[in-house]
């Protein structure tokens, strides 16, 4: 009985190309994204994503990281059509 060694996989020049962490995550934006895109202050983003007794489909939408805070840009957009829609 032998011992049966496995060869490694061969090394290529070109490795497959894997995705960096930020190419799925740029649509992600700041407080002071937000800020600088609405004119608005800083403390306004941050008062319209409190609740404070405000529904929350009147808050802008946001999703927390630890203690940061960030916003999808298109759950941020279809938040803006939904308010600038006549009723």
């Amino acid at each position: 009985m032998g011992i049966e060694v496995q060869e490694s996989p061969p090394v290529h020049a070109n490795p497959v190309r894997q995705a960096k962490p930020d190419e799925h995550l740029g649509d992600l934006l700041t407080v002071e994204d937000v800020a600088a895109l609405l004119k608005v202050s800083k403390n306004w983003v941050y008062e319209h994503t409190r609740s404070r007794g405000t529904p929350r489909s009147d808050r802008l939408p946001h999703i927390k990281i630890g203690k940061y805070i960030r916003f999808d840009a298109r759950a941020l957009r279809a938040f803006l059509d939904k308010k600038c829609r006549p009723t």
